[in-house]
Protein backbone atom coordinates (compact mmCIF):
# COMPACT_ATOMS: atom_id res chain seq x y z
CA UNK A 1 0.00 0.00 0.00
CA UNK A 2 1.21 3.37 -1.18
CA UNK A 3 0.45 5.97 1.76
CA UNK A 4 0.56 9.88 0.74
CA UNK A 5 3.74 11.41 2.37
CA UNK A 6 2.10 14.47 3.40
CA UNK A 7 -0.84 12.75 4.80
CA UNK A 8 1.59 10.69 6.44
CA UNK A 9 3.93 12.88 8.36
CA UNK A 10 0.53 15.67 8.63
CA UNK A 11 -0.93 12.70 11.05
CA UNK A 12 -0.53 13.41 14.49
CA UNK A 13 -0.81 10.33 16.20
CA UNK A 14 2.91 8.94 16.33
CA UNK A 15 3.16 6.13 13.59
CA UNK A 16 5.62 3.52 12.52
CA UNK A 17 5.45 1.13 9.62
CA UNK A 18 6.85 -2.29 10.72
CA UNK A 19 7.84 -4.92 8.33
CA UNK A 20 7.75 -9.12 8.19
CA UNK A 21 11.01 -8.85 9.87
CA UNK A 22 10.29 -6.78 13.43
CA UNK A 23 12.28 -3.72 11.55
CA UNK A 24 10.97 -0.21 11.11
CA UNK A 25 10.24 0.24 7.38
CA UNK A 26 9.03 3.84 7.93
CA UNK A 27 8.35 6.82 10.77
CA UNK A 28 6.00 9.67 10.54
CA UNK A 29 7.12 12.79 11.98
CA UNK A 30 5.10 12.91 15.18
CA UNK A 31 6.93 9.44 15.62
CA UNK A 32 10.39 10.99 15.16
CA UNK A 33 8.93 13.97 17.65
CA UNK A 34 7.78 11.36 20.06
CA UNK A 35 10.62 9.28 20.26
CA UNK A 36 13.15 11.92 19.97
CA UNK A 37 14.75 9.95 17.17
CA UNK A 38 15.61 10.91 14.05
CA UNK A 39 14.21 9.10 10.72
CA UNK A 40 17.40 7.91 9.64
CA UNK A 41 17.98 6.16 13.06
CA UNK A 42 14.39 4.41 13.23
CA UNK A 43 14.63 3.03 9.77
CA UNK A 44 15.33 -0.52 9.45
CA UNK A 45 16.05 -0.95 13.18
CA UNK A 46 14.65 -3.49 15.25
CA UNK A 47 11.50 -2.32 16.67
CA UNK A 48 11.87 -3.49 20.11
CA UNK A 49 15.41 -1.90 20.01
CA UNK A 50 13.91 1.56 19.61
CA UNK A 51 10.67 1.72 21.43
CA UNK A 52 10.98 0.85 25.03
CA UNK A 53 7.37 -0.88 25.80
CA UNK A 54 6.43 -1.30 30.07
CA UNK A 55 4.29 -4.60 28.88
CA UNK A 56 5.58 -8.11 27.36
CA UNK A 57 3.91 -7.56 23.97
CA UNK A 58 6.36 -9.49 22.09
CA UNK A 59 4.39 -13.05 21.86
CA UNK A 60 1.44 -11.35 21.26
CA UNK A 61 2.41 -9.50 18.45
CA UNK A 62 3.63 -12.28 16.65
CA UNK A 63 0.33 -13.92 17.07
CA UNK A 64 -1.72 -10.92 15.73
CA UNK A 65 1.13 -11.12 12.99
CA UNK A 66 0.44 -14.35 12.07
CA UNK A 67 -3.31 -14.59 12.65
CA UNK A 68 -3.82 -11.52 10.93
CA UNK A 69 -5.45 -9.50 13.20
CA UNK A 70 -5.78 -6.09 15.55
CA UNK A 71 -3.90 -6.16 18.78
CA UNK A 72 -4.97 -3.52 20.89
CA UNK A 73 -3.25 -2.38 24.58
CA UNK A 74 -4.39 0.38 26.94
CA UNK A 75 -2.19 2.15 29.32
CA UNK A 76 1.03 1.18 28.77
CA UNK A 77 4.41 3.41 29.43
CA UNK A 78 6.18 3.60 26.20
CA UNK A 79 9.41 5.68 25.78
CA UNK A 80 12.83 5.27 23.95
CA UNK A 81 16.40 5.35 24.80
CA UNK A 82 16.37 8.77 23.95
CA UNK A 83 12.87 9.60 26.05
CA UNK A 84 11.00 9.11 29.31
CA UNK A 85 8.08 6.96 29.10
CA UNK A 86 4.83 8.18 28.97
CA UNK A 87 1.55 6.54 29.48
CA UNK A 88 -0.21 5.54 25.67
CA UNK A 89 -2.33 3.32 24.45
CA UNK A 90 -1.34 1.28 20.70
CA UNK A 91 -2.90 -0.40 18.12
CA UNK A 92 -1.14 -2.46 16.03
CA UNK A 93 -3.23 -3.31 12.72
CA UNK A 94 -2.05 -5.67 9.68
CA UNK A 95 -2.22 -4.16 6.42
CA UNK A 96 -3.94 -5.69 4.00
CA UNK A 97 -2.30 -6.88 0.70
CA UNK A 98 1.24 -6.78 2.53
CA UNK A 99 3.51 -9.91 3.75
CA UNK A 100 3.68 -9.32 7.26
CA UNK A 101 3.73 -5.99 7.39
CA UNK A 102 2.29 -4.18 10.68
CA UNK A 103 1.22 -0.51 11.42
CA UNK A 104 1.64 0.71 15.12
CA UNK A 105 0.15 3.77 15.88
CA UNK A 106 1.03 4.80 19.76
CA UNK A 107 -1.83 7.37 21.19
CA UNK A 108 -0.10 9.01 23.84
CA UNK A 109 -2.73 9.86 26.64
CA UNK A 110 -1.60 14.03 26.47
CA UNK A 111 -2.49 13.69 22.90
CA UNK A 112 -5.58 12.03 23.33
CA UNK A 113 -6.63 14.62 25.59
CA UNK A 114 -6.09 17.24 22.85
CA UNK A 115 -7.66 15.15 20.26
CA UNK A 116 -11.14 15.23 22.21
CA UNK A 117 -12.25 18.87 21.63
CA UNK A 118 -14.65 17.55 19.23
CA UNK A 119 -13.86 20.03 16.77
CA UNK A 120 -11.89 19.41 13.44
CA UNK A 121 -10.12 22.12 13.07
CA UNK A 122 -6.81 22.98 11.64
CA UNK A 123 -4.76 21.49 8.41
CA UNK A 124 -2.60 18.83 10.54
CA UNK A 125 -6.24 17.66 11.99
CA UNK A 126 -7.93 17.64 8.67
CA UNK A 127 -5.03 15.54 7.07
CA UNK A 128 -5.19 13.43 9.83
CA UNK A 129 -9.42 12.78 9.00
CA UNK A 130 -8.04 12.30 5.34
CA UNK A 131 -5.35 9.38 6.36
CA UNK A 132 -8.21 7.65 8.35
CA UNK A 133 -10.65 7.60 5.38
CA UNK A 134 -8.26 6.15 3.11
CA UNK A 135 -7.02 3.30 4.91
CA UNK A 136 -10.57 2.36 5.99
CA UNK A 137 -11.65 2.54 2.13
CA UNK A 138 -8.51 0.93 1.16
CA UNK A 139 -8.71 -2.22 4.03
CA UNK A 140 -12.79 -2.27 3.34
CA UNK A 141 -12.07 -3.02 -0.33
CA UNK A 142 -10.45 -6.49 0.42
CA UNK A 143 -12.36 -7.07 3.26
CA UNK A 144 -15.84 -6.91 1.06
CA UNK A 145 -13.89 -9.79 -1.71
CA UNK A 146 -13.23 -11.85 1.16
CA UNK A 147 -16.57 -12.05 2.62
CA UNK A 148 -17.87 -13.07 -0.83
CA UNK A 149 -15.16 -15.16 -1.24
CA UNK A 150 -15.78 -17.11 2.20
CA UNK A 151 -19.68 -17.57 1.04
CA UNK A 152 -19.09 -18.59 -2.23
CA UNK A 153 -17.06 -21.74 -0.57
CA UNK A 154 -19.04 -22.11 2.28
CA UNK A 155 -21.66 -23.52 -0.76
CA UNK A 156 -19.87 -27.02 -0.99
CA UNK A 157 -18.79 -27.46 2.50
CA UNK A 158 -19.77 -29.59 5.37
CA UNK A 159 -21.42 -28.19 8.17
CA UNK A 160 -17.79 -28.47 10.50
CA UNK A 161 -16.20 -26.79 7.12
CA UNK A 162 -18.50 -24.35 7.04
CA UNK A 163 -18.20 -22.95 10.89
CA UNK A 164 -14.90 -21.58 9.40
CA UNK A 165 -16.18 -19.72 6.68
CA UNK A 166 -19.01 -18.01 8.99
CA UNK A 167 -15.85 -17.22 11.11
CA UNK A 168 -14.45 -15.18 8.39
CA UNK A 169 -17.76 -13.92 7.34
CA UNK A 170 -18.43 -12.62 10.43
CA UNK A 171 -15.19 -11.28 11.24
CA UNK A 172 -14.99 -9.16 8.53
CA UNK A 173 -18.04 -7.89 9.02
CA UNK A 174 -16.95 -6.63 12.59
CA UNK A 175 -14.33 -5.19 10.84
CA UNK A 176 -16.31 -3.10 8.55
CA UNK A 177 -18.39 -1.84 11.07
CA UNK A 178 -15.53 -0.77 13.18
CA UNK A 179 -13.98 0.48 9.81
CA UNK A 180 -17.69 2.47 9.06
CA UNK A 181 -16.92 4.49 12.73
CA UNK A 182 -13.33 5.73 11.77
CA UNK A 183 -14.63 6.76 8.58
CA UNK A 184 -17.62 9.04 10.21
CA UNK A 185 -15.27 10.87 12.66
CA UNK A 186 -14.03 12.19 9.15
CA UNK A 187 -17.95 13.16 8.31
CA UNK A 188 -17.59 17.25 8.15
CA UNK A 189 -21.29 17.59 7.29
CA UNK A 190 -23.57 19.66 9.52
CA UNK A 191 -26.35 17.44 11.07
CA UNK A 192 -29.77 17.73 9.61
CA UNK A 193 -31.40 18.80 12.28
CA UNK A 194 -34.85 18.97 12.84
CA UNK A 195 -37.72 19.32 15.49
CA UNK A 196 -38.01 15.86 16.50
CA UNK A 197 -40.20 14.11 19.50
CA UNK A 198 -37.38 12.47 21.22
CA UNK A 199 -39.99 10.06 23.03
CA UNK A 200 -39.95 8.35 19.17
CA UNK A 201 -35.87 7.56 18.94
CA UNK A 202 -36.38 5.51 22.15
CA UNK A 203 -38.97 3.76 21.12
CA UNK A 204 -37.17 2.73 17.81
CA UNK A 205 -34.10 2.14 19.73
CA UNK A 206 -36.08 0.16 21.97
CA UNK A 207 -37.73 -2.46 20.03
CA UNK A 208 -34.54 -2.83 17.92
CA UNK A 209 -32.52 -4.25 21.20
CA UNK A 210 -35.61 -6.11 22.71
CA UNK A 211 -35.66 -8.18 19.45
CA UNK A 212 -31.81 -8.37 18.75
CA UNK A 213 -28.48 -7.85 20.86
CA UNK A 214 -30.84 -6.83 24.27
CA UNK A 215 -33.30 -9.81 24.17
CA UNK A 216 -31.93 -11.00 27.54
CA UNK A 217 -32.62 -7.80 29.34
CA UNK A 218 -35.48 -5.74 30.55
CA UNK A 219 -36.66 -2.23 29.66
CA UNK A 220 -38.13 0.32 31.80
CA UNK A 221 -39.99 3.29 30.03
CA UNK A 222 -39.80 6.31 31.93
CA UNK A 223 -40.81 9.18 30.01
CA UNK A 224 -42.15 12.46 30.68
CA UNK A 225 -45.30 12.81 28.17
CA UNK A 226 -45.10 16.99 28.39
CA UNK A 227 -41.70 17.14 26.90
CA UNK A 228 -41.06 19.64 23.94
CA UNK A 229 -39.59 18.43 20.80
CA UNK A 230 -36.05 18.50 20.34
CA UNK A 231 -33.73 20.35 17.99
CA UNK A 232 -31.94 17.05 16.75
CA UNK A 233 -30.46 14.81 13.74
CA UNK A 234 -32.79 12.07 14.45
CA UNK A 235 -30.83 9.37 12.68
CA UNK A 236 -28.08 10.60 14.27
CA UNK A 237 -29.81 10.30 17.86
CA UNK A 238 -30.63 6.92 17.02
CA UNK A 239 -27.23 6.11 16.48
CA UNK A 240 -26.07 7.33 19.95
CA UNK A 241 -29.14 5.91 21.74
CA UNK A 242 -28.49 2.34 20.11
CA UNK A 243 -24.70 2.56 20.76
CA UNK A 244 -24.84 3.18 24.56
CA UNK A 245 -27.85 0.52 24.59
CA UNK A 246 -26.43 -1.80 23.44
CA UNK A 247 -22.87 -1.08 25.74
CA UNK A 248 -25.36 -1.85 28.88
CA UNK A 249 -26.53 -5.05 26.80
CA UNK A 250 -23.51 -6.37 26.69
CA UNK A 251 -21.96 -5.15 30.11
CA UNK A 252 -25.53 -6.66 31.69
CA UNK A 253 -26.35 -10.28 33.17
CA UNK A 254 -29.14 -11.78 32.05
CA UNK A 255 -32.03 -10.48 33.13
CA UNK A 256 -31.02 -7.44 34.26
CA UNK A 257 -32.60 -3.99 33.58
CA UNK A 258 -32.47 -0.76 31.32
CA UNK A 259 -34.48 1.94 32.06
CA UNK A 260 -35.12 4.72 29.85
CA UNK A 261 -35.73 8.07 30.98
CA UNK A 262 -36.45 11.68 29.78
CA UNK A 263 -37.12 14.34 31.93
CA UNK A 264 -36.99 18.47 31.72
CA UNK A 265 -34.46 20.29 33.50
CA UNK A 266 -35.03 24.51 32.65
CA UNK A 267 -31.51 25.22 34.70
CA UNK A 268 -29.08 23.27 32.67
CA UNK A 269 -27.22 25.84 30.62
CA UNK A 270 -23.36 24.66 28.71
CA UNK A 271 -20.66 26.91 27.81
CA UNK A 272 -20.07 26.44 24.12
CA UNK A 273 -16.72 27.13 21.74
CA UNK A 274 -17.68 30.95 20.97
CA UNK A 275 -18.12 31.54 24.81
CA UNK A 276 -21.71 31.81 24.44
CA UNK A 277 -24.19 30.21 27.03
CA UNK A 278 -26.74 27.42 25.53
CA UNK A 279 -29.48 25.78 27.32
CA UNK A 280 -30.11 22.53 26.89
CA UNK A 281 -33.08 21.65 28.99
CA UNK A 282 -34.33 17.97 27.41
CA UNK A 283 -32.68 15.27 29.09
CA UNK A 284 -32.57 11.77 28.01
CA UNK A 285 -30.83 8.65 30.66
CA UNK A 286 -30.03 5.60 29.91
CA UNK A 287 -29.53 3.44 33.37
CA UNK A 288 -27.90 -0.37 33.77
CA UNK A 289 -28.07 -2.40 36.84
CA UNK A 290 -24.34 -3.80 35.34
CA UNK A 291 -21.13 -3.50 36.87
CA UNK A 292 -20.38 -0.03 35.85
CA UNK A 293 -16.69 1.72 33.95
CA UNK A 294 -13.64 0.68 35.45
CA UNK A 295 -12.50 3.54 38.34
CA UNK A 296 -9.32 4.17 35.93
CA UNK A 297 -11.10 4.79 32.51
CA UNK A 298 -14.31 6.63 33.80
CA UNK A 299 -13.39 10.16 33.20
CA UNK A 300 -12.02 9.62 30.18
CA UNK A 301 -14.50 7.06 28.52
CA UNK A 302 -15.43 9.74 25.63
CA UNK A 303 -11.82 9.70 24.55
CA UNK A 304 -10.50 7.66 21.34
CA UNK A 305 -9.13 5.12 22.10
CA UNK A 306 -10.08 4.17 25.43
CA UNK A 307 -12.39 1.14 26.28
CA UNK A 308 -13.21 -1.46 29.33
CA UNK A 309 -13.24 -4.12 26.98
CA UNK A 310 -10.63 -6.73 26.24
CA UNK A 311 -9.74 -5.57 22.72
CA UNK A 312 -12.38 -3.00 22.37
CA UNK A 313 -11.55 -0.44 20.32
CA UNK A 314 -12.80 2.92 22.60
CA UNK A 315 -14.26 4.41 19.60
CA UNK A 316 -17.90 3.66 20.05
CA UNK A 317 -18.01 6.43 22.71
CA UNK A 318 -15.94 8.67 21.00
CA UNK A 319 -18.32 8.98 18.08
CA UNK A 320 -21.23 9.14 20.10
CA UNK A 321 -20.17 12.35 22.05
CA UNK A 322 -19.15 13.89 19.11
CA UNK A 323 -22.58 13.04 17.68
CA UNK A 324 -23.91 14.68 20.64
CA UNK A 325 -21.83 17.60 20.80
CA UNK A 326 -21.94 18.31 17.11
CA UNK A 327 -25.74 18.51 17.43
CA UNK A 328 -25.05 21.23 19.89
CA UNK A 329 -25.87 19.10 22.98
CA UNK A 330 -24.25 17.28 25.85
CA UNK A 331 -22.92 13.99 26.89
CA UNK A 332 -21.89 12.63 30.99
CA UNK A 333 -21.80 9.76 32.65
CA UNK A 334 -21.74 8.89 36.24
CA UNK A 335 -21.03 5.01 37.21
CA UNK A 336 -20.81 2.99 40.47
CA UNK A 337 -21.16 -0.70 40.63
CA UNK A 338 -24.47 -1.50 40.20
CA UNK A 339 -25.54 1.80 38.43
CA UNK A 340 -24.59 3.28 35.78
CA UNK A 341 -26.65 6.54 34.02
CA UNK A 342 -25.44 8.26 30.48
CA UNK A 343 -26.94 11.34 30.10
CA UNK A 344 -27.64 13.65 26.85
CA UNK A 345 -28.76 16.66 27.31
CA UNK A 346 -30.40 19.05 24.28
CA UNK A 347 -31.33 22.00 22.83
CA UNK A 348 -35.49 22.53 22.47
CA UNK A 349 -36.62 22.91 19.04
CA UNK A 350 -38.60 26.78 18.21
CA UNK A 351 -41.90 25.73 17.68
CA UNK A 352 -42.05 27.16 14.23
CA UNK A 353 -38.86 24.64 13.12
CA UNK A 354 -39.63 22.30 10.78
CA UNK A 355 -40.47 18.91 11.84
CA UNK A 356 -38.36 15.94 11.06
CA UNK A 357 -40.77 13.16 11.58
CA UNK A 358 -39.56 9.65 12.69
Amino acid sequence: MIVDTALWNSLPVPALLLGSDDRISDANSAAELFLNLSHRSLRDAPLWDKVTIDAPLEEAFVRAREQRSSLFVNDVDVGSGERAPVQCSILFSPLMGSEGQMLMMISPREMANRLTQHQATGKAAKSAIGMAEMLAHEIKNPLAGITGAAQLLSMGLSAEDRELTDLIVEESRRIVKLLEQVEQFGNLRPPARRSVNMHDVLDRARQSAAVGFGAHMTFVEDYDPSLPRALIDADQLLQVVLNLVKNACEAGRPGGCIRLRSFYEPSLRVRQPDGTQARLPLQLEIHDDGPGLPPDIASDVFEPFVSGRENGTGLGLALVSKLVTENGGWISVDSTPGHTVFRISLPRAPEDHPSGEY
